[in-house]
């Protein structure tokens, strides 16, 4: 009877230490140019990156390198595989949105729904805002333009 639990304990190990590598969230060490460039533009800062894939057919490799800018501000880079910046996001308070997407929240979602705010600069330098809010148990990302006008909700998981 030992013997059988033994073994029933280590097929379950080792299903467990099989599992490690299937996350989609894993993180991974980025490319030596994505870490370059990553230190050159933020030096002295140290990020915990994440390998994403994107475009049509998920075709693309990004990496994204989660990290501090200061205590209380949590930022995300994201690299293609050859070290160009994609996008830089940042965290923001309410108050830094353009008063026409605080209008919008205001009007459609209440206060305890909303659960992070970030303004984002891609690499055309085209700007935008993403508001998360929790609405019926989904979590949604709501995109605002430049100048506060809704763009459009895109459902989480």
């Amino acid at each position: 009877m030992k013997n059988v639990l033994l073994v029933l304990l280590f097929l379950y190990s080792s299903f467990l230490i099989g599992q490690n590598g299937t996350s989609p969230d894993k993180v991974v060490t980025p490319p030596e140019k994505v870490s370059f460039t990553f230190q050159k533009e933020y030096p002295g800062k140290t990020a915990v990156w994440a390998l994403k894939y994107v475009g049509d057919d998920d075709d693309e490799i990004r990496y994204e390198g989660k990290f501090r800018t200061n205590e209380k501000t949590e930022s995300l880079a994201v690299y293609d595989n050859l070290g160009v910046l994609k996008a830089f996001e940042t965290q923001i308070p309410l108050n830094k949105l353009p008063q026409k997407a605080q209008a919008y929240l205001k009007k459609n979602y209440p206060s305890n729904a909303i659960r992070e705010i970030a303004v984002v600069v891609d690499d055309k330098n085209k700007t935008t805002y993403e508001v998360g809010v929790q609405k019926k148990g989904r979590f949604y990302d709501l995109v605002f333009d430049q100048n506060g006008g809704f763009d459009v909700a895109v459902e989480k998981d």
